[in-house]
């Protein structure tokens, strides 16, 4: 079957719903092929950051910092993990306010091998510990993201701070904004109620019913925004934290006056690989069912990474007189990244057309404006997570029209449910309102904590340690001993 979503309610497909199944429903199934899946999908996601970002962003610095982004990506991911299973789910994914969730599933309570997860079709559910699980990838690689923009310079004591403060301040209450919805069962429950009610007054508090449900979602949610599976949560949002945190830190020593070439693009070629195999459990997982949705986002993140890859390098190609190792593996991310607010939304062609714009795009602010404004962004944060969030996030609006192809957006209200109308106007807006408030709560929030991390810490490692190198100055170890 294609997938579709909830008209009125941008989401990704990663966003869950109420977990239990309501009085009104018989219970809903367990399918254990999704189950299998979004298991396999889990750890595809965790095979992105570690060993995948790890070696990418550890083979573009040089050599004396190796280890230093290897350390800055693992301690991430070990740190998101507990304070996800801690407090991050529960803020992210339980009911409290449109911008962030609650405590009831703190400390994992009613979370367990028997409670359940909604997905997007009616009465089929998963194991709500695997997408417990599988949420957490994405809150773990995200702050993972940022530390390519301040790379080879940052103290490693100021990233062990900064990343449980930028998760719980600053992903967590997007995480909520865009995903967190009553899910598909309460919705139709409610409307088959309306739908059967006889009477004024039945059908005055069954509408006062379906409404509440509908409330009880995060505030880009009902705004209309649709993310399939992170473009304003991970990519926007980590993107733009690393322009910020660049800007504020600093330069590195010698920028602009000595070589800083990546030590091994045989390492960042390894990690982009991973990246791309790893990127089919982030945007088909996040459909969260084993079908035809999960093929369309499978398809697309295929055919939209390597028309980037294609653009970026053709156009270097034109403008430098020489295609670059690079150059293509950059594009290809550029395209993974452009493509995972539209994987489910949007059609075969329209994800080519989408990978074609945004190479071309992120070429233009990794050189270009990069060079103009004269920003240290070490490893292209913002010009290829936070640029090619844009695109895609707006891309993912017109290409989610049926007439171009798109899977439509469905509407859970109506019986059976079924695709909503497409208005363009409408869309976009919604889409530049997730936009915006992303850039706003994280380019705000995240200055705020940098500063409070200075205060406290320190920011920046000394000039003695940046020029010896964070791997020895921090670290005490060598990446390599020859």
């Amino acid at each position: 079957m294609t997938f579709k979503r909830p008209y009125g309610a941008g989401l990704a497909a990663l966003a869950v719903g109420m977990f239990a199944a309501t009085a009104a429903y018989a219970e809903p199934t367990v399918n254990k092929g999704d189950n299998a899946w979004m298991l396999t999908s889990t750890v595809l996601v965790l095979l992105m950051t570690i060993p995948g970002l790890a070696l990418f962003y550890g083979g573009l610095v040089r050599s004396k910092n190796m280890l230093s982004v290897l350390m800055q990506v693992f301690y991430t991911v070990c740190v998101v993990t507990v304070i996800w299973a801690v407090y991050g789910y529960s803020l992210t994914f339980t009911g409290g306010s449109d911008f962030i969730g609650g405590f009831s599933k703190a400390f994992m309570m009613g979370v367990t091998t028997d409670s359940k997860a909604a997905t997007f079709s009616v009465d089929a559910n998963i194991s709500e510990l695997i997408y417990m699980c599988f949420q957490m990838t994405f809150a773990a690689i995200t702050p993972a993201l940022i530390v390519g923009a301040f790379a080879e310079r940052m103290r490693f004591a100021a990233i062990a701070l900064f990343i449980p403060l930028w998760v719980t301040l600053i992903y967590f209450p997007i995480a909520h904004m865009v995903w967190y919805w009553p899910g598909p069962d309460m919705i139709q429950d409610a409307a088959k109620a309306l739908a059967a009610a006889t009477d004024a007054a039945a059908k005055t508090a069954a509408q006062a019913k379906l409404d509440e449900i509908n409330a009880d979602a995060g505030w880009i949610f009902k705004a209309g925004a649709i993310d399939f599976a992170g473009g304003t949560v991970v990519h926007i949002n980590a993107g733009i934290a690393g322009l910020v945190g660049a800007l504020l830190i600093g330069k590195r020593v010698g920028y602009g006056k000595e070589l800083m070439a990546p030590h091994s693009l045989t390492m960042s070629m390894i990690g982009a690989s991973l990246l791309w195999v790893g990127w089919f459990g982030f945007n088909a997982g996040s459909n969260l069912e084993a079908n035809g949705g999960a093929a369309l986002a499978m398809t697309n993140s295929f055919v939209a990474t390597a028309a980037a890859a294609l653009s970026w390098m053709f156009a270097e190609w034109i403008i430098k007189g020489h295609p670059s190792v690079l150059g293509v593996i950059s594009g290809a991310v550029a395209g993974l990244v452009a493509v995972t607010p539209a994987a489910g939304f949007s059609g075969v062609m329209g994800a080519i057309v989408l990978g074609l714009v945004v190479g071309v795009v992120c070429l233009f602010f990794c050189t270009v404006v990069k060079n103009a404004l004269g920003y240290d962004d070490s490893l292209d944060v913002f010009g290829v997570h936070c640029v090619g969030g844009i695109v895609g996030a707006l891309g993912t609006g017109i290409l989610v029209n049926p007439a171009l192809g798109g899977a439509g957006i469905m509407d859970y209200t109506a019986i059976p449910p079924k695709v909503a109308d497409y208005d363009f106007a409408v869309q976009m807006i919604a889409q530049l309102k997730a936009v915006g408030t992303t850039l706003v709560w994280s380019g705000i929030g995240s200055a705020i904590l940098y500063k409070v991390v200075d205060v406290i810490v320190g920011l920046r490692a000394n000039v003695e340690s940046e020029r010896e190198g964070l791997d020895i100055t921090e670290h005490t170890e060598r990446a390599y001993n020859m």
